[in-house]
């Protein structure tokens, strides 16, 4: 299966103090991990709204609506049905991890996402072109989270706990500070 690879890295970082992308981390930028892990990726790209050396990046199209924006904007550039999105601060997202999400990806399914009791992981996850139009909907009408989009789509959710077990216990790491980083 060809599929696209979108890093999200439009926010302003401002809890971390300076832009998570390019925050060093063991060694290399946060960004870099990330990139890496979507090696398999037919196309990779990082969707921003400032210039990242070295990456292929594209701006959101409809700026104001957070990580949904970036969403709307990785389906609109990218090549592929099927899109994985993450964050720039989630570098434990391996290349093995992206090949078993694809691996879950059904007919009939528009995204596949990680799930416990607490709720959806809308990054690390895979999106279906498909939803481009949804995602541009809830962009006008204001409901700018991307599990509000999750709800109004067919989704298949692999248990958070297995993935963890499988992948390591960082696998959905949030880091806003620089001390959150393990």
């Amino acid at each position: 299966m060809r599929w696209s690879g979108a890093i999200l890295a439009g926010g302003w970082s401002r809890r971390f103090g300076r832009d998570k992308a390019l925050y060093p981390y063991r060694g290399q930028p946060l960004l870099a991990w990330v990139w890496e892990g979507m090696a398999e990726a037919s196309e990779r790209f990082v969707v921003a709204n400032r210039p990242y050396p070295g990456y292929r990046v594209c701006p959101d199209l409809q700026g104001g609506g957070g990580a949904l924006s970036g969403l709307h904007a990785a389906l609109v550039h990218a090549r592929y049905d099927w899109v994985a999105v993450a964050g720039c601060d989630q570098p434990f997202l391996s290349v093995a991890y992206w090949r078993f999400m694809r691996d879950q990806v059904a007919p009939g399914i528009q995204a596949v996402v990680a799930g416990s009791a607490e709720g959806l992981e809308p990054l690390g996850a895979l999106y279906h072109r498909s939803l481009e139009e949804e995602a541009g909907r809830c962009l006008e009408l204001g409901y700018l989270g991307l599990r509000a989009l999750l709800r109004r789509v067919s989704c298949l959710v692999v248990d958070r706990g297995v993935l963890e077990a499988r992948f390591g216990p960082h696998l959905f790491l949030n880091a806003n500070r620089p001390e959150d980083l393990p």
